[in-house]
């Protein structure tokens, strides 16, 4: 893919994602715009399905949504609350602690700065840049899975971890397309271009795409 077609990627996938459903994340940020509930769905979303986390974030938002809240509940009281989510008794625990270091170390206020993110339990990369970008409007580049695997695959950049695809996007990828990065490369990674056979004959980026490590698609 050569550097000034992202320019096109970029405006055919917004065309493309407009039909499908925002991530639970970014529907939570749209709806309140509150950086501790954002914190806290990002981890609840973690090896979870995106219908799990929004159903498992309104039953607990619905009993807390700010870290002073959240510390009279129990462990019992959160993991009922988040059930069926992944590993629901650890990240019951991880909440309870992100909540008291809010308050003992951060007034109650979630850091709107990714190093400082990084220093609560539970929170790595991903989670801190999509708490700096939905929660403050800040520009960041939330790498998961999708982000990782479609980058590459398009050959924009050549990485082999997601720490490294952060490092090579913040020194190619335009700033204006850094907080939009993350949601279109989502949407179109659960729909078009699947982690094993993408839909290729599917796909209206195609043409730009060098389709690195692909073996097989439809």
């Amino acid at each position: 893919m050569k550097d000034k077609d992202i320019h096109k990627v970029i405006e055919t996938l917004r065309e493309m994602t407009s039909r499908w459903e925002t991530p639970v994340v970014g529907i939570v940020a749209q709806t309140s715009r509150n950086p501790f509930m954002i914190l806290i769905s990002c981890i609840l979303s973690l090896r979870t399905k995106d219908k799990t986390t929004s159903q498992a974030s309104e039953r607990l938002f619905a009993l807390a949504n700010n870290p002073n809240d959240m510390l009279t509940l129990k462990p019992k009281d959160i993991e009922k609350a988040i059930y069926p989510a992944g590993f629901y008794r650890n990240k019951a625990r991880t909440i309870l602690e992100i909540s008291r270091q809010l308050v003992e170390k951060y007034n109650s206020q979630v850091p709107d700065d990714i190093d400082e993110l990084l220093k609560m339990k539970g929170v790595g990369r991903k989670t801190a840049n999509l708490v700096v970008t939905l929660g403050y409007g800040r520009p960041g580049i939330c790498v998961d899975t999708h982000v990782h695997r479609i980058s590459n695959r398009l050959g924009y950049i050549s990485t082999k971890t997601p720490e490294q695809t952060e490092k090579a996007l913040r020194r190619k990828l335009p700033l204006k397309y850094w907080m939009e990065y993350n949601k279109l490369l989502v949407l179109f990674g659960q729909h078009i271009c699947l982690p094993v056979s993408p839909k290729c004959s599917q796909c209206p980026i195609n043409p730009f795409c060098d389709r690195v490590g692909v073996k097989r698609s439809r």
